[in-house]
């Protein structure tokens, strides 16, 4: 299997507001950005987007090493606890609804295609890949909002 990595980020402007979305693929020293935004949206709907596009954007199987400065989507894919909100019927532990049961079930439908390993990386911080997925994803939001 070819080993990809996978940065991504989610943007919005307001929560919900006019959002956005940014990834980075890396193969060999090849990259590919990919980006889109949404007029109404939340920044984790962003987020989930980012990672769904970009592994859409796989054609085979592959490893993939996926960096996320949310730990919504790295903790609720690496801990299981979207697989529990699904067995459940898009319920949490807490017995309160699942958020976005749409996007995790996309999610969690390319995550058996593929063999992913998990990545927590500091929003903002020094992660270069990371903070050029912020400035696609905001320069989408920001293209919705001039176009209003």
């Amino acid at each position: 299997m070819k080993t990809v990595t996978l940065y991504t980020d989610g943007a919005c402007s307001g929560n919900p507001g006019p959002g956005g979305w940014g990834c980075i693929l890396e193969y060999l020293g090849h990259e590919k950005e990919l980006s889109g935004g949404e007029a109404s949206t939340t920044n984790n709907r962003m987020e989930l987007t980012a990672v769904i596009r970009g592994l859409e954007a796989l054609k085979e199987p592959c490893v993939v090493e996926l960096y996320s400065d949310s730990k919504y989507v790295i903790d609720a894919l690496e801990k299981g606890w979207a697989w529990g909100w699904k067995k459940r019927g898009w319920v949490k532990s807490d017995k309160k609804p699942a958020l976005n049961p749409d996007l995790w079930e996309q999610l969690l439908t390319l995550t058996q295609k593929h063999q992913l390993h998990y990545h927590w990386v500091k929003g903002h911080a020094e992660n270069p890949k990371n903070n050029r997925c912020d400035e696609l994803a905001v320069g989408e939001w920001k293209k919705i909002k001039e176009e209003k």
